[in-house]
């Protein structure tokens, strides 16, 4: 496998509506384990797949150190709130380096997708792993977080942006 170059705010694929996958192909597979390995390089707990480059409706997660078992594929992910209540805690993004906004989600989501082998699966999650959902499919939408901030925050994380040295490099 190989880890892949992650794209970075400013990238016009990170504003772009990924396609559905319709063809369970080995390529599939390849790209979904690079990513789950790229993701792992990283440090994040979840990776779009236009986040490196491809407009495809697939991502990879992985929230195990706070809910065990929470690592894999979804391909042509759905979500649906579960319930009326939020979180709000801090969200970053690995196309976004080094900024973190407190960013307000679902606490809890019934989503369902396919595996990457091309089976249906579906579950309901609730804290990290709702929010990495809600996240990750903002991502195949081309919705960045920075998008779900209020004004204030996303003026200050737009300010932040333009000073770091990863965007102006």
């Amino acid at each position: 496998m190989a880890i892949r170059d992650i794209r970075l705010f400013g990238d016009p694929i990170l504003n772009t509506e990924a396609a559905e996958i319709t063809e369970f192909s080995p390529s599939v597979r390849t790209l979904a384990l690079d990513m789950l390995e790229t993701m792992e390089d990283a440090g994040g707990v979840g990776l779009a797949a236009n986040q490196v480059g491809i407009a495809k409706r697939i991502f990879v997660y992985d929230c195990t150190k706070v809910q065990p078992g929470m690592r894999g594929v979804l391909i042509n992910p759905t979500w649906q709130p579960y319930g009326s209540k939020l979180q709000r805690g801090r969200e970053g993004c690995l196309s976004i380096p080094g900024i973190s906004v407190d960013t307000t989600r679902y606490q809890t989501v019934t989503v369902s997708g396919f595996d990457m082998e091309g089976r249906p699966v579906g579950f309901v999650v609730s804290g990290l792993m709702a929010r990495c959902v809600q996240h990750e499919t903002d991502h195949l939408d081309g919705v960045l977080f920075l998008q779900r901030l209020d004004p204030e925050d996303r003026k200050a994380a737009m300010r932040e942006i333009r000073q770091s040295d990863w965007f102006n490099s």
